[in-house]
């Protein structure tokens, strides 16, 4: 099966592309984009891989699943196109960022973190129109559960931020001894007050990555 997907990545998981899972994976989701509407746009399912190749990762922020509204996933977890309103969470992450390093964001498309070393993947890469979650346990999981094993063995020095617990569940998949992982609470309104306002992830993040030589990201 002939998967789009960036040259440096494609290289890498081709062993995965492979597994009778991901068949099966790829056959599910062509049908539920054929029967249904469901998001992001076909040619933006791995658009996290596009804009940030295997060479360039220095931070994973993992998300659950795609935002399910109208006109919100692009391909990049907690990212919106310019234009789209804030999504709870990421209004929260703003909130954050401005407070944490001083960055006022005037839009919601994080492309030029991507574009830095910042891989923002989600878990499911695919969701349909208004269920979320309702593409999750199809094959996703393990494919993107290969790809955060794979950044964890062939890199070193690579950011891990962890929000919330289904996040944190990913941290048995990551060697600790060789990366930096920084956790706290989702940025959800239901609990970005228990300890996401505060955790300052991207000054944190920065000072990591000045700590071994590596450039910081501009947020």
């Amino acid at each position: 099966m002939n998967i789009e997907i960036e040259p440096s990545w494609k290289k890498l998981l081709q062993s995965e592309f492979e597994k009778p899972y991901f068949s099966s994976l790829i056959d599910f989701v062509k049908q539920e984009y054929k029967t249904y509407t469901c998001f992001p746009k076909g040619k933006n399912i791995f658009k996290a891989f596009e804009l940030t190749p295997f060479d360039r990762v220095k931070v994973v922020l993992l998300g659950q699943d795609p935002y399910h509204g109208i006109g919100q996933a692009m391909g990049l977890c907690f990212s919106v196109p310019d234009g789209i309103v804030y999504p709870p969470s990421l209004r929260n992450i703003i909130i954050e960022l401005k407070s944490d390093v001083g960055v006022d964001l005037k839009s919601g498309d994080l492309s030029s973190w991507a574009e830095q070393g910042v891989f923002l993947l989600n878990a499911t890469l695919t969701v349909r129109a208004h269920q979320a979650g309702s593409h999750q346990k199809r094959g996703w999981e393990s494919f993107t559960d290969s790809v955060i094993q794979k950044i964890s063995s062939e890199k070193e020095n690579v950011v891990f931020i962890l929000w919330g617990s289904y996040a944190q569940q990913k941290i048995n998949l990551i060697d600790t001894q060789k990366h930096c992982i920084i956790k706290s609470v989702h940025p959800s309104p239901l609990s970005a007050h228990r300890g996401f306002f505060g955790s300052k992830p991207f000054s944190r993040t920065n000072s990591f990555l000045l700590s071994k030589n590596i450039e910081p990201v501009q947020w």
